[in-house]
C-alpha cells in the first residue's frame, strides 16, 4: 500500500513540473508575435458525427468539456478510493482534512466576495480560489524534500481530494445553464443504467463505458457541466473484481491517471492560461476579480485551513498529522492556495461573457505563484530547523 501512495505521489510531482512548463508556454507564445497563431490553436473546430447527429465545439471548449470529464473521472475514483480505503475511510482519518477543507473553501469565497461589494456583475466568482490544485501543490511539497512528513503529504492529499469533491458539487449547484429536462431525464436513465450493473455484480469495463459516453453527451446537452458524467461513472464504478483480476474502477485508475497527469492537465493549463498582457496595465492588476482572486488563494486559503484545524485540535475533533511540526503544517497550509487549473476550469463557467478573461488568469496566476513560493520557503525554513533541533 505504502509503495502505491509513493509512486502516487511521485507522479504528481512530475505532473506538476509538466503544469509549470504548459502554463509558462502559453503565457510566452500569447505574448510573443506569434500571438495569432495561438488564438488560431484554441478555435480550431472539431467535430464528431454519427450520422446526422453531431457534435461541434473548438478545440478549447472540446477540452473544456471533454478532456477534463476524463480528469473528473479519475478524481471520482480517487475520491471513492479514499472513502472505501484510503486516507478517508474512518471518521479519525477524514475528520482533520474535512474540516480544514471547509475553512480552505469558505474563507477564500468570503475574501473574493469582500473585493465584490457593491457590484453583481463579478460576484457570480466567488468560488474560483475555493479549490486546490491536487498536482501543482503535491508537486511543490516534493521539491521541499523528503524529509517532509509522510503524515503532511497524506493530510495534503485528503485535503485536495475533498476540496475536489467540493468543487464538483459547487458546479453541480451554481455553475449550470439552462436545463433542458428531455437531456436529464434521459442522463437519468443511464445513471440507473450504471448504478444497475454495478449492483448486479457487471465487472466487464465495456459496459460502464459504453453507458458512461452516453451519460456524457446527455449531460452535456443538459445544461448541467459535462464534467459531471466523469464523477457519476468514477463512483458507479465496482472496485471488486472476479478471479483476483484487477477491478474495473482499478483497471481504468491506472490507465488514465498518467494520462491525466501528463497530458489532460498540463494541455488544459496551455489552453486556458495563455494571458495576453497587451494592453493591461495597473488598472487590470487593480480588477475587483484579480484582487479577490489572488488574495482568496493565498490569504483567504491558508487562514481557512489553519484556524479551523487549530480549531478543530482544540475541541478534540481531530489532531494535527503526526511528526509533523505547526510551523510545517502551516507551509502545507500555504500550499492549498495553489488553485491553477482547477480554479482556471472555476473560472471558465463563472464569467460566460468577454472582459474577464485576463483578470481571471492574473488573479489564479499570481494567487497560486505566490502559494507556491512561499509555501515552499516555509517548508524549507521549518523541516531545517527541525532537522537542527533533532539532530542536537
Amino acid at each position: 500500500m505504502l509503495s502505491l501512495f509513493d509512486r502516487f505521489l511521485k507522479l504528481e510531482a512530475a505532473g506538476g513540473i509538466l503544469l509549470v512548463l504548459a502554463a509558462i508556454v502559453a503565457l510566452f507564445w500569447a505574448n510573443s508575435p506569434y500571438a495569432d497563431s495561438y488564438v488560431a490553436i484554441l478555435d480550431v473546430p472539431v467535430a464528431v458525427s454519427f450520422g446526422t447527429a453531431g457534435l461541434a465545439k473548438p478545440l478549447l471548449l472540446w477540452v473544456n468539456d471533454g478532456l477534463m470529464a476524463l480528469f473528473f473521472l479519475v478524481v471520482g475514483l480517487e475520491i471513492k478510493r479514499e472513502a472505501l480505503h484510503g486516507s478517508l475511510s474512518s471518521l479519525s482519518k477524514a475528520s482533520l482534512p474535512a474540516i480544514a477543507a471547509l475553512g480552505g473553501m469558505a474563507f477564500p469565497a468570503l475574501v473574493y466576495c469582500l473585493f465584490s461589494l457593491g457590484n453583481p456583475a463579478t460576484l457570480s466568482g466567488w468560488a474560483i480560489p475555493a479549490a486546490t490544485d491536487i498536482a501543482f501543490a503535491l508537486g511543490v511539497l516534493a521539491l521541499a524534500g523528503r524529509s517532509i512528513p509522510l503524515s503532511l503529504k497524506t493530510f495534503l492529499l485528503a485535503l485536495a481530494v475533498i476540496d475536489d469533491l467540493g468543487a464538483i458539487i459547487i458546479i453541480a449547484l451554481f455553475y449550470t445553464a439552462e436545463l433542458s429536462v428531455i437531456s436529464l431525464a434521459l442522463a437519468g436513465v443511464a445513471i440507473v443504467a450504471l448504478f444497475t450493473l454495478n449492483r448486479l455484480g457487471v465487472t466487464r469495463l465495456t459496459p460502464y463505458l459504453l453507458i458512461g459516453a452516453f451519460l456524457w453527451v446527455c449531460v452535456l446537452k443538459s445544461g448541467v457541466h459535462a464534467t459531471l458524467a466523469g464523477v457519476i461513472l468514477a463512483f458507479a464504478l465496482p472496485m471488486r473484481s472476479a478471479n483476483g483480476a484487477h477491478s474495473p474502477a482499478d483497471h481504468v485508475e491506472h490507465t488514465l491517471h498518467p494520462w491525466s497527469t501528463y497530458a489532460i492537465l498540463p494541455f488544459f493549463a496551455f489552453v486556458n492560461a495563455g494571458v495576453n498582457l497587451d494592453g493591461i496595465d495597473w488598472s487590470a492588476l487593480a480588477n475587483p476579480v484579480t484582487l479577490g482572486i489572488a488574495f482568496g488563494l493565498f490569504v483567504g486559503k491558508q487562514a481557512g485551513v489553519m484556524l479551523f484545524s487549530l480549531a478543530a485540535c482544540r475541541l478534540k475533533l481531530a489532531r494535527l498529522p503526526d511528526g509533523a511540526s505547526l510551523m510545517q503544517f502551516y507551509g502545507v497550509a500555504v500550499l492549498t492556495g495553489i488553485g491553477f487549473t482547477m480554479s482556471l476550469f472555476i473560472g471558465t463557467l463563472a464569467f460566460t461573457t468577454h472582459g474577464y478573461e485576463a483578470p481571471v488568469r492574473l488573479g489564479v496566476l499570481g494567487g497560486s505563484l505566490l502559494s507556491a513560493v512561499i509555501g515552499f520557503v516555509v517548508l524549507k525554513v521549518a523541516t531545517a530547523r527541525t532537522k537542527s533541533v533533532s539532530g542536537s
